[in-house]
């Protein structure tokens, strides 16, 4: 028997390894010599690098740069094996736990150290990179990044910028002569499973500022910001980066994505399968085992095991999903792949008794053995 395990991490509980590696425990109690893949997937989120590096055969990388307060971080990326690609989550760099509580504050934080680790990449050899958006601290439309790139943001009195939201509203000229040279040779996949534009009531500001320290005036100082920073772009260099959908992910780090650096957006868990090889690695899976910490109507909107499914459902291989928990909106999952679903917990208990690490894997373990031997015995 042929298993492919390709699940996304049990957030807060256990990652996507740890959780493979307890399912593949219990489908050995029951099939010793199975031949059983382990594919540890995210949706482009958080635990994108550790599940594309451990697919591909890559590494971690670590590097010092700036953090969202401008202060030192150690942030860490990952190399693929075939050694040219990076894959940078932005929250290593801006994220949002990066910054104290009392000292959130959009109008300031920025996004220089994820330029930082491009160029960290550009120097070990990469030329592509795959970046996952999400859980940044900031709203300053990339400018920082593209600071630490070599672009320069000037002022109408031709004054250098600042950093953070606070500098959007002066910028009047655009210098990308300095941009690092080797960019013309880098292409970037951008995993953003959002479409809100770069500005308006559905822009970064208003969406996303006040779970990042702003306050209701501060929202709307950051959002005129945005407005006048993209009317500039497209006076100065022709982009017109505003209403371009996915614009105001991470604080409009989308629209510097796709307009400075001509990155592809795209849907996070659509990326990652592409990347690990995923639709190759399924032929001549009997069945597939996919799963994340809870299943529910979001999971049927893009997340793993909804990417999973639906490559496992064109090639007529049948798909078990587990989770901790599964409201009634999971049904929608068996429409589009899942053959069926399982919680694996198995009775009453509370929310940290079900998230403990070791509990959680014992259940996976657990569930995953009870699962095979019913296969084995209708077999």
């Amino acid at each position: 028997m042929k298993v492919l395990i390709a699940i996304d991490s049990f957030k807060g509980s256990v990652s996507s390894a740890e959780g493979s590696e307890a399912i593949a425990s219990g489908i050995r109690a029951v099939y010793p010599d199975a031949d059983i893949a382990q594919v540890p997937l995210a949706d482009g989120g958080e635990g994108t690098t550790e599940a594309l590096v451990l697919a591909t055969g890559g590494r971690f990388v670590s590097a010092e740069v700036s953090g969202p307060l401008q202060e030192p971080v150690s942030a860490t990326y990952g190399i693929l094996g075939s050694g040219r690609t990076a894959v940078i989550e932005v929250a290593a760099a801006c994220g949002l736990p990066l910054v104290p509580e009392a000292r959130r504050d959009p109008l300031v934080t920025t996004t220089l150290g994820v330029g930082e680790l491009i160029l960290d990449a550009i120097g070990q050899g990469c030329r592509e990179f795959v970046i996952g958006l999400g859980g940044s601290a900031t709203n300053d439309a990339g400018i920082g990044m593209l600071h630490a790139l070599g672009y320069r943001f000037y002022s109408e009195r031709g004054e250098l910028s600042s950093f953070g939201g606070q500098a959007l509203a002066d910028i009047r000229r655009i210098d990308a002569s300095g941009a690092h040279p080797l960019l013309k040779e880098c292409s970037f996949r951008i995993a953003c499973d959002v479409n809100n534009p770069l500005y308006g009531p559905n822009g970064a500001a208003y969406v996303y500022g006040p779970q990042k320290g702003a306050s209701q005036a501060v929202v709307e100082q950051l959002d005129r910001g945005l407005e006048s920073f993209a009317r500039t772009v497209l006076s100065e260099l022709g982009l017109d980066i505003g209403s371009l959908e996915g614009a105001g992910a991470a604080g409009g780090l989308g629209a510097a994505f796709a307009g400075f650096l001509q990155g592809r957006l795209e849907s996070g868990i659509g990326l990652v399968l592409d990347v690990v090889g995923m639709e190759e690695k399924l032929r001549g899976a009997d069945i597939v085992i996919t799963g994340e910490g809870k299943l529910d109507g979001q999971t049927s909107m893009g997340k793993a095991p909804l990417g999973v499914a639906s490559l496992a459902k064109q090639h007529g291989i049948p798909v078990i999903a587990l989770a901790g928990g599964v409201t009634k909106e999971a049904s929608a999952l068996n429409e589009v792949g899942v053959t069926s679903y399982f919680s694996i917990v198995g009775a009453p208990s509370s929310l940290e008794q079900a998230m403990d690490p070791a509990n959680a894997r014992d259940n996976l373990r657990r569930t995953a053995e009870q699962l095979f031997r019913l296969i084995r015995a209708v077999k």
